[in-house]
């Protein structure tokens, strides 16, 4: 079994906090890999500063693991050398995450791909077992665990998720492999489950947890997690994001969560700013992820506001289904202009062309 990522370093790295953006699929408008602007958009991860990718996950588009378009292990293979590149250039640690999705056969075979194209863990959808009993998916869990440390992964059900109780959580967290898990129910109680799973086991110092719900991300990283009231378990903290909010607007998320981390360190957080902060992050989330039509345009609402900057060329997805929602293209507008301070645009603009090359 591989042990609990790769180095000691890494694993510190992990347990630090960082912005791990979720990675988008740019495509021709024939809906081919358009390996230029997918190098492009790992480049830019890289140079804001993101601490990780993530490929290979919700906001990647689930329809690649179908064999049909034969685009997983190209695009694996793709980010992963990218990011090699970069790093030969400005050495640091970097967590490369693929996403895992499928039943216990196909996900082995995911996770195996995976490793051998340089990832560092697997983040584990559970989709595929919607119908199966708890005994069994966390059966899954450790046969991917063999394979590829695993990152837990809560989605919320408005897009392909679905509900797992406490008792889930409290035993997925004793799988030794388990290295971390992104919490994203987009649902307080839900999210409190798994804090809770992970407090109470033996295993708090060991697993990493990430927020996912894009939602609440800044409410996530400020709060304080003391949920073993009585017991000797400290309290815990949510130290970073694995996020498909994350693929925009990155070098101000990676700016936000140093400071956050800094200041909190320092003892001088500014609780008042950076809630107010948070609910304006919240609104423009929900114009990016169209949360008014139940996340229906949340994909193609990534790929436009990188389109509008330019990485990408279109918004074309996998799934003709996938669009932009009545109404969608203003609310970016409107919080472009409300929020002007979330956005990177000027440094995607300084480094584009570099980008692109």
């Amino acid at each position: 079994m591989p042990q609990l990522l790769s180095t000691p370093e890494l694993r510190q790295h992990l347990q630090k906090g960082q912005v791990i953006p979720a990675h988008p699929l740019a495509l021709t408008a024939d809906l081919k890999l358009d390996e230029r602007r997918q190098r492009a958009l790992t480049r830019y991860y890289c140079a804001a500063g993101a601490g990780g990718v993530a490929v290979g996950v919700h906001t990647t588009q689930f329809e690649l693991h179908q064999p049909q378009y034969g685009l997983l292990e190209p695009v694996l293979e793709l980010a992963s050398a990218t990011v090699d590149e970069q790093l030969r250039q400005s050495p640091r640690p970097f967590v490369k995450v693929a996403g895992i999705v499928g039943d216990t056969r196909q996900a082995v075979r995911e996770a195996e791909v995976a490793l051998a194209h340089g990832y560092d863990a697997g983040l584990l959808g559970l989709r595929a077992l919607a119908q199966a009993p708890a005994s069994q998916l966390l059966e899954h869990c450790r046969r991917v665990a063999d394979v590829i440390p695993v990152i837990g992964f809560y989605l919320q059900p408005a897009v392909g998720g679905q509900l797992l109780p406490y008792r889930f959580w409290r035993e997925f967290v004793e799988i030794e492999n388990v290295v971390a898990i992104k919490i994203a129910p987009f649902d307080r109680y839900k999210t409190l489950d798994v804090v809770r799973a992970v407090a109470e086991s033996c295993r708090a110092g060991e697993i990493a947890l990430y927020t996912g719900n894009d939602d609440n991300i800044v409410a996530d990283l400020l709060t304080e997690f003391d949920v073993c009231a009585g017991a000797d378990a400290p309290a815990l903290r949510i130290v970073g994001g694995l996020l498909g909010q994350w693929a925009v607007w990155t070098r101000e998320a990676v700016t936000m969560l140093r400071s956050i981390q800094d200041d909190g360190a320092a003892g001088t957080l500014d609780y008042r700013h950076w809630l107010t902060y948070g609910v304006q992050l919240t609104d423009a989330n929900a114009a990016v992820f169209d949360s008014a039509h139940n996340f229906h345009g949340c994909i193609s609402g990534v790929h436009e506001v990188l389109r509008r900057q330019g990485l990408l060329q279109g918004i074309w997805c996998l799934n003709p289904a996938e669009s932009l929602s009545p109404g969608q293209c203003e609310e970016l507008d409107r919080v472009g202009r409300a929020y002007p301070h979330l956005a990177d645009d000027d440094f995607v603009a300084a480094h584009l062309d570099d980008w692109l090359r």
